[in-house]
């Protein structure tokens, strides 16, 4: 007997159906974010990174170009299994030689590139407005800025993101979820809360009152708790965008580094499933605060799989990562990630869920317990493997990408 098949015996035996949870796996679409290739630059404004945000690190070999990030996107997912989607931002537009546009002016045509690379890997692409990293933010103000000419450009700019997106949507075949972020705030305590608060709620009403198809774009917005430089209020918290999706019947975006310490977006998802017909999550890994680190196989991770998982609702979350770390091989950085996420989900598909709710219902917290502990030993590496095999993908990706590092990667000046 093969490993596989004495692990799926041992899952069986705990009433789990491995087979099911792998055909289940395969199609679990993950949007990869493009930003993890070369340390959130882009190429429109090129702009050192702002807006509450920052990369570190200076590991050689970070995409320069259009050409050399969609080489290693390719690279990327020629080592990842399952359903994949692009995850793009604005500011990886790309401009004809000489031309100079601006964000709130940006096309369809400027991302005509992405939509080929997409298609000819029969993937769709999900979009994200890009409000940082610009001269026109000002004071770390955007959509909620007190100056009219600041407002209206960003305002434009969203206009622009949702008509892109569209196109997207109507080219790929594939749904984009295009996601709304900004970073305005204030490092000291404001005097006013209030209105740059009613300020951001009239831009979005603005922004999203251009006709678009709904069943083809899935707008949502996205809080955070602080940013460097704004770290004593950020006008779009969790309370506000998510009392602002409710109203607009958009879809809440949560991100679970940009929460307290002591939050955890796998507690918050059950809530948000029960009042939304999607939820989006960005999964990424803040160390003590929202760092952005590489996901990894983490409890956190995981409770967050097993609660979309035991709600059922793998099509109703949309999944993307979110991290950008250049201190390490941004390649393995991707792939890392990616795969951390795909592993919980699988976890999370292994899990005797149906045993689980009726002990919790018949008052069985010690079996609860119990189960849960002798879960966690099971032989899920077994499962992972050949769910790797039968996706035809390495389960030694670093070598793979040292090579790749050592051709292509360290030539880059």
């Amino acid at each position: 007997m093969s490993r596989f098949e004495e692990a799926k015996s041992i899952y069986a035996r705990l009433g789990v159906d491995v087979e099911k949870a792998l055909n289940k796996m395969k199609e679990v679409p993950i949007a990869v974010h493009c930003w993890q290739g070369d340390d959130v630059v882009g190429f429109d404004s090129r702009e050192a990174l702002s807006g509450g945000i920052q990369t570190t690190g200076n590991y050689p070999g970070k995409a320069r170009t259009p050409e050399e990030l969609m080489a290693d996107y390719d690279f990327a997912f020629s080592l990842l299994p399952g359903k994949k989607k692009l995850n793009l931002h604005a500011s990886y537009a790309i401009f004809e030689e000489g031309e100079s546009v601006g964000r709130n002016e940006i096309e369809p045509r400027h991302f005509a590139p992405w939509v080929k690379f997409a298609k000819e890997r029969g993937v769709g692409i999900d979009f994200n407005p890009t409000f940082f990293s610009h001269p026109m933010v000002k004071d770390n103000l955007t959509l909620s800025s007190p100056d009219d000419t600041v407002r209206r450009y960003w305002i434009d700019h969203g206009k622009a993101c949702v008509k892109i997106a569209e196109y997207f949507a109507n080219e790929t075949g594939v749904p984009c979820v295009m996601n709304i972020w900004i970073p305005d705030g204030y490092k000291d305590l404001p005097a006013d809360r209030l209105t740059p608060r009613r300020r951001f709620k009239e831009s979005l009403d603005e922004i999203l009152s251009i006709p678009y198809d709904k069943t083809k774009v899935y707008v949502t917005l996205e809080s955070k708790v602080f940013g460097i430089g704004l770290e004593s209020y950020t006008v779009g918290s969790a309370e506000f965008c998510l009392s602002y999706s409710d109203r607009a019947g958009i879809t809440p975006l949560m991100d679970n580094g940009h929460y307290h310490p002591t939050e955890v977006v796998s507690d918050k998802l059950s809530s948000l499933l029960l009042f939304n017909e999607k939820v989006a999550l960005h999964v990424t890994r803040a160390v003590r605060w929202d760092s952005d680190h590489v996901v990894i196989f983490d409890d956190e991770t995981r409770e967050i799989a097993k609660e979309i998982v035991r709600c059922d609702a793998l099509d109703r979350v949309f999944l993307a990562t979110d991290y950008f770390d250049a201190s390490i091989n941004r390649i393995a950085a991707w792939v890392t990630g990616v795969r951390s996420l795909q592993k919980a989900l699988l976890f999370a598909l292994l899990q005797p869920d149906e045993t689980l709710f009726s002990m919790q219902e018949n008052g069985d917290l010690t079996g609860i317990l119990v189960l849960q502990e002798e879960m966690k030993t099971a032989p899920f590496g077994d499962i992972w493997a050949e769910f790797l095999n039968r996706e035809n993908i390495p389960a030694d990706y670093f070598t793979k990408v040292k090579q790749y590092e050592k051709k292509v990667l360290v030539k880059r000046v």
